[in-house]
């Protein structure tokens, strides 16, 4: 497929991700989209008589012939949507970019990769939480994805770079700026082990609305998002409402009560929009990884527990036979214990470590 025309149908007016994955559905290629007639062009579905008449195909051939010599100049990848390197994650929600602009060494397909978002105002605890998670996904030959803003996207990349975890930052600019400026030595960094992406051409502004588009790449990149801490209002809510759009899971570490940068975490998990995050053997847990070793989760690894009582150990091995959560109402019926009873032993063993409540009164090996 011809470069030039690839990155050309990004600069053509009225024609969105939507849309020019129409067309390239329906010609095979950018290049003949370029070359298609009108009478062609009005049988793709979703184009009418007025997008037709608007396209100026001569003007983005041109901005493109630019945007090349800047990619050229600068190596800078161009990773088009029906490419083997375009992220497949990414590729399978509605409204993924159909062009990536990419800097760096980073796998998009890895096997594991994990968002981590959070607010621009970290505090402490929340820059201790990133060195906590970095470390212990270090076994989990992890590609970590974040925003490159301020606060906790910074603090997660450099953790990241410390440690030496692959780290990608999705900015929301062309790749000839960095926004903010003062993580240019971060980014530079990462080109070592992992990288920058993009999907909007050189030149282009960090203008506001540009962020929560670039939002939904940091979302649809990986198999999780993970907000460490957040206000109630903010791009990290708006990524993990994203991540629930495609259908992906999303985790929140809890946050001290009364903490303005907390909040957004707790509402996530009081709302069921975020799965409570203690450390990252829950992630791997309730993901079904394994370490890289080919062993499973440590989480995973206590199969008889030793100082339970009877009926904890009846409940313990009920949950585990079942090979994933069990309703409450469930083991009142396979126990045949009371209500009450029941409630009090699942409460020890929460507060002993063996078992974990879920949303929907359910329970699951911890």
């Amino acid at each position: 497929m011809s470069l030039l025309h690839s990155v050309a149908l990004t600069f053509v007016k009225n024609i969105g991700p939507t849309l020019a994955k129409s067309l390239i559905a329906h010609f095979g290629n950018a290049e003949d989209v370029f070359s298609a007639s009108a009478g062609k062009l009005l049988k793709v579905p979703g184009i009418g008589g007025k997008t037709v008449a608007s396209l100026d195909f001569n003007a983005a051939l041109k901005k493109a012939e630019n945007e090349l010599k800047f990619i050229e100049k600068n190596e800078v990848e161009v990773i088009f949507y029906t490419d083997a390197k375009y992220p497949k994650r990414l590729k399978s929600c509605n409204d993924s970019p159909v062009l990536l602009y990419s800097k760096g060494n980073a796998d998009l397909n890895t096997h594991h990769i994990v968002s981590v978002v959070g607010t621009r105002n970290a505090t402490e605890y929340g820059k201790g939480l990133c060195r906590q998670l970095i470390e212990e996904l270090q076994q989990h030959n992890v590609l970590v994805v974040s925003g490159l803003a301020l606060g906790i996207d910074v603090a997660v990349h450099k953790e990241c770079l410390k440690q030496n975890v692959p780290t990608v930052g999705v900015v929301g600019h062309g790749l000839d700026r960095m926004y903010p400026s003062q993580n240019r030595a971060t980014a530079e960094k990462m080109l070592e082990n992992g990288g920058i992406l993009s999907e909007y051409p050189s030149g282009t502004a960090p203008d506001r609305e540009n962020f929560p588009q670039r939002n939904r790449i940091v979302a649809g990149i990986a198999d999780a998002t993970i907000v460490v801490e957040a206000g109630i209002k903010g791009g990290a809510l708006i990524t993990a409402e994203i991540a629930n759009s495609y259908n992906r899971d999303v985790f929140a570490f809890p946050g001290r009560l009364g903490d303005e940068f907390s909040e957004g975490c707790n509402f996530l998990i009081r709302n069921n929009k975020a799965q409570l995050l203690t450390c990252a053997a829950d992630l791997a847990y309730s993901l079904g990884w394994e370490i890289s070793d080919g062993s499973k989760p440590v989480v995973e690894q206590f199969l008889l527990p030793l100082d339970l009582s009877a009926d904890e150990s009846l409940i313990f091995n009920m949950i585990k036979e079942n090979n994933g959560p069990l309703a409450i109402d469930d083991l009142t019926i396979k126990t045949n214990m009371a209500t009450s009873q029941l409630a009090m032993n699942l409460l020890n063993m929460e507060m002993q470590g063996y078992i974990r409540s879920l949303p929907g009164k359910t329970y699951c090996i911890s």
